[in-house]
């Protein structure tokens, strides 16, 4: 993959796929400018050397064509301010406002085009609308990794119709992928990964994955239970995928035979409903009463985990060790959190995958304090697991 540091935009305009895929509130207005604050070193780039750069991105979810809430013209202020200069901007994506304007940039200048997903073309990954997109300018470059395991038109159709030698993996881009080839290909060891969230059935492959690389799998949050039944627990209310538990066996028999040690939590804070005013106690992760459900790991199971995580080397974090939105049952996620802080301060490398994990790093405020934090989520994940990314795969001209 050709990356920005063997390229001279001087003269060119750049067409470049950005993920300014930032959330709103109510009132339109970025809860979280992360995003955008990662791609600016590559915009920044192509501007110092003499190139114009046109901003392809998608936002939100939108259904049957354009709409106020996830129309990109929301950000252009921020744009602006991070950039220190105007962003134009265009109402549609492949139209004639869209292409006078491209073509009528200048050296330095920005253009801002709205939300490719108002195009049912975009997420097809229709040929002909992403040639389209590739006459907005004369070099291609995606940035934008948190897309790259869709095979959407701007991010694995458009580079084939520019030459190799003008498609360009930017610098967020390539800042994933070198992370996340560290915890995988490179690991110092001990190497701990940690897995949280609701659902083994999300992370399946990646745990097989990991299995073959990790000295220490350390499993929280609601997935927990479906091996606490597996193990041959009760579980009361808590999240239970039945349909997983031959799995989940089957994943605790493999890791035995593989040598990695596979922490589960030994109790759970448990609550009579699933709400931040519930009535809480602390139960067995093996024996929580009927009607009672584990919202969060217990004070035994935080110190444990945190002294594994501690005195790794490397560590990987996917998921959250409870309902960390709820600030009853944050206190789980806040410990690892704290933990993998200490750690990395002490020498470790820490990657935190996307999503609610980059959420509640930020949230409790530890963003500074960890090695990397990826903006990837689903892409970083299905990298992890071996998958081909679509994204990647065409800019390697594959």
């Amino acid at each position: 993959m050709k990356t920005l540091d063997q390229f001279n935009f001087a003269g060119k305009r750049a067409v470049v796929r950005v993920d300014f895929n930032v959330p709103l509130d109510a009132d339109l207005r970025i809860t979280d400018d992360t995003r955008i604050r990662m791609a600016t070193p590559t915009i920044k780039k192509i501007l110092a050397d003499g190139g114009s750069v046109v901003l392809l991105s998608h936002l939100g979810r939108p259904k049957g064509g354009p709409d106020k809430k996830n129309s990109l013209r929301n950000i252009v202020a921020r744009l602006q301010q991070e950039y220190g200069t105007e962003v134009k901007f265009a109402d549609d994506v492949i139209g004639d406002e869209a292409a006078q304007l491209a073509a009528s940039l200048q050296p330095g200048e920005i253009l801002l085009l709205d939300n490719l997903r108002f195009h049912g073309e975009e997420e097809k990954g229709d040929p002909a609308f992403a040639e389209k997109l590739s006459k907005l300018g004369d070099v291609y470059v995606n940035d934008a990794f948190g897309a790259a395991h869709r095979r959407h038109a701007s991010t694995a159709v458009m580079a084939q119709y520019f030459t190799p030698e003008n498609r360009v993996g930017g610098y967020l881009m390539a800042s994933e992928l070198d992370n996340a080839k560290r915890v995988l290909e490179n690991a110092e060891r001990p190497f701990t990964a940690i897995m949280g969230g609701a659902k083994i059935s999300d992370k399946i492959q990646l745990i097989e994955q990991l299995l073959d690389k990790v000295d220490y799998l350390i499993i929280g949050g609601g997935m927990s239970y479906t091996f606490a039944v597996a193990e041959g627990g009760s579980i009361g209310n808590s999240l239970l995928e039945a349909d997983k538990v031959e799995l989940a066996t089957s994943l605790l028999a493999k890791a035995k035979a593989k040598g990695v040690q596979l922490v589960l939590p030994g109790d759970s804070i448990i609550a009579n409903r699933f709400a931040n005013d519930a009535d809480i106690d602390v139960a067995p992760n093996h024996h929580i009463p009927a009607g009672w459900m584990g919202l969060d790991i217990g004070p035994e199971s935080r110190e444990i985990f945190a002294d594994i995580i501690r005195k790794s080397k490397t560590i990987l974090w996917n998921g959250p060790m409870g309902v960390f939105e709820m600030s009853n049952f944050s206190v789980g996620t806040e410990f690892v959190a704290r933990a993998i802080a200490e750690a990395t301060a002490d020498g470790a490398f820490s990657l935190i995958g996307g999503g609610d994990s980059a959420a509640a790093v930020t949230q409790m405020g530890f963003a500074d304090q960890v090695s990397y934090i990826s903006t990837g989520g689903g892409a970083l994940l299905e990298y992890m697991e071996g998958k081909e990314l679509p994204g990647v795969a065409a800019l390697e001209g594959r």
